[in-house]
């Protein structure tokens, strides 16, 4: 055991934020408690404190890098346990212009499974680690801390019975979601709210789980329609999941959200800009109700420019960045915190406190992890409407984009670069590399009017 030897951690949130994180301090406290305010079930079925558990999630090739480093095992076991390996090659991409864009194998691939089974593979392998214990029925009602603001001592929360107890904690992350209970315990101990940006997209979606037909095509697992932006913002994603399966969801922008009904779901994924989507599911046969989620912004909480902070708080995930879940990062993006925290603790093992300074190290080193999502979520400044600081070289990059894309079309190489972007594998400022502006540039220039 490390420096941290004796101390106790308390994780709130058992889901894929907070499991990471539970994996990361693991190796570096006597005792983590995750404390989940759901039933933890034996299986694995969706939780109400989840309502987006139910829609389309990937875990990006990111993603799965940081888990295997988290959770050696868990790439195996989540495929044994149904999880579908997707390669670049088995993805039909139609964006305008493009129907379908170049179908590759790029060397590229990740795991295309529901969140549910995900969660529960994740939990399982954590469960087998003696000093991670799970208690669920459990809702945090309160981060407790000194009153000075100088850290916080634990947790008090409620149990399924409606008893109130109390857990003293070295360490209290915050992997609940929204960040509602880290704000809570900022305003009892007198500190301001960190700054946050948002970029105001209004996104609806709803999702549908069908059968694959056993006609289905055969030369594509995943596709994906993008609109016609700015024009158009309704866009569909079809993957496989575990059980034979398929995941399918739609949804637009700015009010323009699919029903809830099948009848009118089908009707909406009608009218996505192509009919591969329809096409396949017009037939197949539904394995439960339409679920529907909204999503007013992506949003940003600058932790990194407080400054003051608490002694042994740690928010992640959601926390402290919200993508838009069109572009399936949050998940990937937890595990790749929870890989910095791991390595921080490591780092500090030496010190006389490692906790001091650990949030502020952590919100440091998190920065270059957000950058790239933040950077992909900007592109919803696209639409007139969205809300927020729209970057004022925004037609600049719109323009320099499409060049890309075309000239990803031309050359794989820079196809692969495009995906290892998007997958969180590679910052996005290598798509920008001298190198490849160059090319882009002459690509564009060359283009007629």
């Amino acid at each position: 055991m490390s420096s941290l030897s004796g101390k106790k951690a308390v994780v709130i949130g058992a889901g894929m934020g907070g499991l990471a994180a539970a994996k990361a301090l693991s190796g570096h406290f006597d005792r983590v408690t995750v404390l989940e305010r759901d039933t933890l079930s034996s299986d694995a079925a969706p939780r109400p404190g989840t309502p987006q558990a139910r829609h389309l999630h990937a875990l990006l090739a990111g993603g799965l890098i940081a888990l295997n480093e988290l959770i050696p095992g868990i790439e195996t076991e989540l495929e044994q346990a149904g999880a579908v390996r997707i390669a670049t090659g088995d993805v039909r991409m139609e964006r305008p212009g493009f129907d379908p864009y170049p179908q590759r194998d790029l060397g590229l691939s990740w795991l295309s499974v529901s969140r549910p089974l995900l969660e529960f593979v994740s939990r399982q392998i954590a469960k087998r680690q003696k000093n991670i214990e799970f208690r669920g029925d459990c809702r945090v009602r309160e981060i407790l801390g000194l009153p000075d603001g100088s850290a916080v001592t634990g947790v008090r929360y409620e149990t399924a019975d409606g008893r109130v107890e109390t857990l003293a904690a070295d360490l209290v992350v915050d992997a609940s979601g929204r960040g509602r209970l880290a704000f809570s315990a900022f305003e009892s101990m007198g500190l301001p709210k960190p700054e946050e940006t948002e970029i105001g997209i209004d996104i609806a979606y709803s999702t549908a789980v069908f059968e694959r037909p056993d006609d289905a095509p055969s030369n594509w697992k995943v596709v994906m329609v993008l609109p016609s932006a700015p024009g158009d913002s309704r866009g569909g994603l079809l993957s496989p999941i575990e059980n034979n399966r398929w995941i399918v969801s739609v949804g637009g922008n700015h009010g323009d959200a699919p029903p809830g009904d099948m009848e009118g779901f089908l009707a909406f994924v009608k009218t996505l800009r192509t009919s591969t989507i329809y096409d396949a599911i017009k037939d197949a046969k539904p394995t439960g109700p339409i679920i529907r989620y909204m999503l007013p912004c992506s949003s940003r909480r600058h932790f990194e420019k407080m400054q003051r902070f608490p002694r042994g708080l740690l928010p992640v995930g959601d926390a402290i960045c919200r993508f838009n879940p069109v572009f399936g990062q949050g998940m990937s993006v937890a595990a790749q915190e929870a890989v910095i925290l791991n390595r921080l603790l490591i780092a500090g093992a030496g010190q006389v406190d490692p906790l001091d300074g650990l949030a502020s190290a952590f919100f440091a080193e998190i920065q270059a992890v957000l950058e790239t999502p933040w950077g992909i979520a900007m592109s919803d400044f696209i639409y007139p409407q969205t809300r927020g600081q729209r970057p004022q070289d925004f037609e600049r990059r719109l323009h320099f984009n499409i060049g890309l894309v075309r000239l990803g079309a031309q050359d794989p190489s820079i196809h692969k670069l495009m995906y290892e972007v998007n997958h969180l594998l590679k910052p996005q400022g290598a798509l920008r590399a001298p190198e490849v502006a160059e090319r882009v540039a002459k690509l564009m220039a060359a283009a007629p009017a």
